[in-house]
């Protein structure tokens, strides 16, 4: 009989951190990780923007990315092994929201709240805005929300850097898929793979990201959840920028940043729910482009280097994620719907979910406003900002 102590179903970013954590804290039982994925070449964490930022709407959103940008910016040296960093190349260029007139008023109140719990956020005018960008075409905008402490990470060194460290501390990883979650009354009883072959657990966390939401269902407990297709374009310009971007949202939803000598940028587009990977650069050429060129001249002349699609684990209900323990599925645990958010939640949604599982309790962070009962209860965590 294979047995486990907990089976963790996912090895990306989500699933890696709560590995280690376990480990970190205590728990010194046998945690298994299978992961469908060997290469990582599917997996939502290597393919996203790798934004950091603090600049949230809701109390939990904002103390889970305040605690988690404090792990990143000494990540290379808490998460060395055998005397070499683990760099994730964290570059604290800033985040900024770009706003209109109408806008204004709103990030006013969200810079207040931020402030209540230490992010120094600052509210700009149309004026300071040059000062970071030089370029920026100001004429449509009031003015603007920025954090200097917040910016961008490779995410796949993060991911890595979780994975190594919880190997190190004896958690194992397969490279196998799992077919379903399997149980027994109201409790799980652990995992059957694709292969037919079935690991005992009496506690399984889902953290499959975009896939998640299929496991759950076939276990009779379905999610306000879907995968949902996003795209990111590199280009070159033509002529450099006089100083490396904050990761900026303009008031359209398009976003940008610096990759090195390059620019990043997406654009949260409409698009049909489902496991999608394919790249429509008509995205970039006829919705993208035109409202880039138009806010930094520079990019009137650029050129496409690259481009992919990942998916968002995408929470229809309220775009937060679901943390902890089913209410009636007894060790059955949950760190799913992310919406995009997951990079820059895994050191505390990590942190948590470990302890939850170990003490019984929160301690680092109260993830609570998370619980999956808060759709029944109608108590959802309503970001005023979705990125």
């Amino acid at each position: 009989m294979k047995t486990a102590d907990i089976i963790i179903v996912g090895g990306g970013v989500m699933g890696s951190s709560v590995a280690f954590h376990l480990r970190k804290i205590g728990f010194d039982g046998r945690i298994v990780v299978f992961e469908k994925d060997p290469l990582y070449e599917f997996s939502s964490t290597p393919r996203s923007a790798g934004g950091i930022r603090q600049l949230y709407t809701t109390p939990i959103n904002i103390q889970l990315s305040r605690y988690s940008l404090q792990i990143y910016k000494q990540f290379p040296q808490t998460m060395a092994i055998d005397g070499e960093p683990a760099e994730i190349h964290f570059r604290q260029n800033g985040y900024l929201f770009l706003a209109t007139k109408e806008m204004l008023p709103s990030l006013k109140k969200h810079c207040s709240l931020q402030n209540q719990y230490g992010v120094p956020s600052q509210v700009l005018s149309a004026q300071e805005l040059l000062n970071i960008i030089p370029e920026l075409n100001i004429d449509d905008l009031a003015g603007g929300l920025y954090c200097h402490e917040d910016g961008y990470l490779d995410p796949y060194s993060v991911m890595q850097g979780y994975k190594k460290n919880a190997q190190r501390l004896g958690v194992e990883y397969i490279y196998k898929e799992v077919e379903t979650i399997t149980t027994n009354e109201n409790k799980v009883s652990g995992v059957r793979l694709v292969d037919g072959t079935v690991y005992h657990a009496s506690i399984v966390i889902n953290c499959a990201g975009a896939w998640g939401v299929y496991l759950s269902e076939k276990i009779g407990i379905p999610l306000p959840v879907h995968p949902l297709k996003r795209q990111i374009f590199q280009f070159d310009v033509a002529t450099p920028l006089k100083k490396e971007l904050p990761l900026t949202i303009d008031p359209t939803g398009v976003y940008f940043r610096h990759e090195g000598s390059k620019i990043l940028s997406g654009f949260s587009e409409d698009t049909k729910p489902g496991i999608d990977f394919t790249v429509t650069r008509s995205l970039f050429y006829e919705q993208m482009w035109p409202i880039l060129a138009q806010r930094i001249p520079n990019f009137e002349a650029v050129k496409v280097t690259a481009a992919w699609a990942g998916l968002y684990s995408f929470n229809t209900a309220d775009h937060n994620a679901i943390i902890g323990k089913h209410p009636s599925l007894h060790g059955y645990y949950m760190a799913l719907g992310f919406s995009g958010h997951g990079m820059q939640q895994a050191p505390g949604v990590g942190i948590g979910l470990a302890e939850l599982i170990y003490y019984g309790k929160y301690k680092t962070i109260d993830l609570t406003p998370l619980r999956f009962e808060r759709f029944a209860e109608n108590d959802l965590v309503l970001e005023d900002a979705v990125v």
